[in-house]
This record gives structure tokens, sequence and C-alpha cells, in this order.
């Protein structure tokens, strides 16, 4: 059974697909025997464009899956070998109007990707699900499905103010929906330590989640064009286009961060 991860943030550009492709793609290159999931729920698509898939190409999309019942098995594509994606494109951005404008039909907004979701999870070892960079309708129903939550962020000056105003959402949504729900980690991306910004926020960000008990993993994402240019140039995530580069490697490091902290958690609440 699969450990959803839902990856997100209330502010665009800080690094939430590029995190997301990489890590998946990391896992099935790093576990033989994994199976992963990308589901992605941004208007943009960026996920599929990681992999070098244009999202208009896609006629059914995880907008098909939440307004219509579509099944989920039907909308995923495979990327690679056992890695496969449930697209979304522009399509996404009407969501909140269909569904709020038709209550008789969509009951139970929060809950149109749970059900679909937990159809499949036994087919993989992990999903990871990408997110807009709001707290809205999208963001609840991810929230509604998901065991766990990163939380990316660029240690820019409003960075800390960022995580707080995320983790208060994910608080009030659990103690109001899915008390499960955990907080896994928050990660720090696109990190420039040559900067002074950058070495004065990211200890500022760490004192902040030592201080109310949150976990902030000790790789960071280091800034690079490498990464842009993976997607750009090549259609595909910087750990498969460019292994051998050593700020590649940092998405392994997270990887290792993320996996033995979700065990440390699951002893725990076992």
């Amino acid at each position: 059974m699969a450990v959803v991860y839902a990856v997100s943030a209330n502010k665009g550009g800080v690094g939430k697909t590029s995190f997301v492709t990489n890590i998946a793609t990391a896992i099935v290159m790093k576990q033989p025997k994994a199976r992963v999931l990308i589901v992605d729920t941004d208007p943009q698509g960026n996920a599929s464009m990681a992999f070098g898939k244009a999202p208009a190409q896609f006629e059914q999309t995880i907008f098909d899956v939440l307004v219509d019942g579509v099944p989920m098995e039907s909308v995923k594509v495979s990327l690679m070998d056992r890695l496969d994606l449930v697209p979304a494109n522009k399509d996404m951005a009407t969501l909140v109007f269909d569904v709020l404008a038709d209550v008789e039909t969509y009951n139970r907004p929060l809950y149109l990707l749970k059900g679909p979701l937990d159809a499949i999870r036994d087919q993989y070892d992990f999903i990871f699900i990408d997110t807009p960079p709001d707290m809205g309708l999208i963001a609840g129903n991810v929230f509604a499905a998901a065991d766990r939550v990163i939380i990316p962020f660029e240690p820019e000056t409003f960075a800390v103010a960022g995580i707080i105003q995320v983790i208060e959402v994910i608080e009030d949504f659990q103690k109001k929906h899915r008390p499960e729900l955990v907080i896994d980690g928050i990660v720090a991306m696109k990190v420039d330590t040559r900067t002074t910004l950058h070495s004065e926020m990211l200890p500022k960000a760490r004192q902040y989640c030592v201080s109310h008990g949150l976990h902030m993993y000790q790789s960071v994402i280091s800034k690079s064009i490498r990464f842009a240019n993976a997607t750009a140039y090549e259609g595909r995530p910087a750990v498969v286009a460019d292994p051998g580069n050593h700020l590649v490697d940092a998405y392994y490091e997270v990887l290792e961060e993320v996996l033995a902290h979700g065990k440390e958690q699951a002893q725990i609440t076992s």
C-alpha cells in the first residue's frame, strides 16, 4: 500500500514540481522494485512537462477524475519503467467553479480525490502529489487524500512567514477533517549560500522549525540552471539527465532523509 506524499506551498516558483519529479524518479532508479505514481493537480501541468510531454496533449486528466468520476487507472500514463503520471492541464483552473456551482452533485467537495486515489494505492509503493501554489479547494482535496505533507520553500525574505501560513492551514485541516495527516518535513529549495540573504534566512527557518517541533531536512537543494535545463532541453528530470552531477546528488540525499524519517515516524505511530 503506497505512502501518499503531498508536496505543497502557498507560493509559486519554489521548486515543488522539481522536487516531486526528481524525488519520484530517484526512487525508481535507486529501488529496483519500487513503483511510484505522480499525481499532478496544478493547472500548469508542469509535472508532465518535466518529462517532455505537453499538458494539452492529454485527452483526459486529473480534472476528469475529480469532476466526471473517470477512474484514475484510465487516466494515468507511463513515464518510464515503474513510474506513472496522472497529468493535469488548464482544465484544473476551473475546478472550483465547476464543483461549487453544483453542490448537489459534489456534496463532499473535499473528497473528490481520496476515493479514486485509494482505488489504486495498492499498485504503488509511493505516490507524490504536486499541488498548485494556493490553499484552496485543490489543496483541500490533496490533504484529504494524503498521508504526509512535504513543504518546499526558497529561503527568501518572507520564507519563514510562508512556512507558517502553510502549516497553519494544514493544522486547521487536521483538526477539522484529517487528524492522521502528518507534516513530514520542510525542505529548502534553490539555495544559494553565496548570498547573504540565503545564508541568513536558512538558519532562521531551521530555528523556527526546531522551536515548533517541525522536521526540517538537513539536505538542501542548491540553486542551479542544470535542473531547469534538464526539463527544457532534454525532457527528463535532472536525476536522469545528469546523474553524475554533484548538484543532482542532493536529491538523493534528501530522498534518504525522506525515507528514513517516514520509516521512523511510522514506527512511532505503530
